[in-house]
């Protein structure tokens, strides 16, 4: 696994050297195939205050636990997945909640939630749905769509941050706004979101980061120079 950490310093954060500020590449030129078929995925977090990019690996499966088990959400693209409950008690028997594909699974607000999305082909859609946990029953119930698939999502201020397929959303109050639309990012897939505040949050995606300026919506590419 590659660990590149930046420092963070008078409110600037320094990119790791391994990245190189790049124009956006427009969708379906030889530059945005280049990124398509890289084998490098990043994933960004936050440490300490500081930014970490990570080489991560494409995941299928999420899971959180529940005081008598655990939920697992599996997403196998255009094969399908689900959303099942695993009970501790062995006597008990696996529960399918839901069919779909399942990216997520958190808590916000004191609620479980989970974040459902596709993008195969024509199909580009996804959902955001709050989940009752009681006993062993379960009810899904859809809270907003997206215009396409779910790809990342950060809680940050009472807000969720979402990157989709190709659009970036904020969700307060669970309405959503549409911050940047149609970005060079289609099928770059990005995988995570870390946020330093609203000047610098930053994306994994494929073969680079992406920094995205909430205040001046502004947005810049670092491709992995190596």
């Amino acid at each position: 696994m590659l660990i590149i950490i930046s420092s963070c310093s008078s409110g600037q954060t320094q990119i790791p050297v391994d990245f190189i500020e790049t124009a956006l590449p427009k969708y379906g030129t030889d530059e945005w195939h280049t990124l398509n078929y890289s084998q490098n995925e990043f994933g960004v977090e936050i440490v300490n205050g500081q930014l970490r990019v990570i080489k991560v690996n494409e995941k299928n499966k999420c899971e959180f636990k529940v005081p008598n088990g655990k939920l697992v959400g599996i997403n196998r693209g255009e094969w399908g997945g689900k959303l099942n409950f695993i009970p501790f008690d062995t006597t008990q028997k696996k529960i399918e909640i839901k069919s779909g594909n399942i990216k997520y699974l958190f808590t916000f607000q004191d609620k479980i939630y989970f974040i459902e999305g596709l993008a195969h082909l024509s199909i580009n859609e996804g959902a955001l749905y709050e989940l009752d946990t009681t006993g062993y029953n379960f009810f899904c119930k859809k809270i907003l769509d997206f215009e396409d698939a779910p790809e990342a999502y950060a809680i940050y201020n009472d807000k969720i941050l979402i990157a989709s397929h190709e659009n970036f959303y904020i969700v307060k109050d669970f309405k959503k706004e549409l911050i940047f639309k149609e970005i060079f990012w289609n099928s770059l897939y990005p995988n995570s979101i870390a946020v330093i505040d609203e000047k610098n949050v930053f994306l994994g995606v494929r073969d680079g980061i992406v920094r995205l300026d909430l205040t001046k919506k502004d947005i810049i590419f670092y491709k992995y120079a190596k």
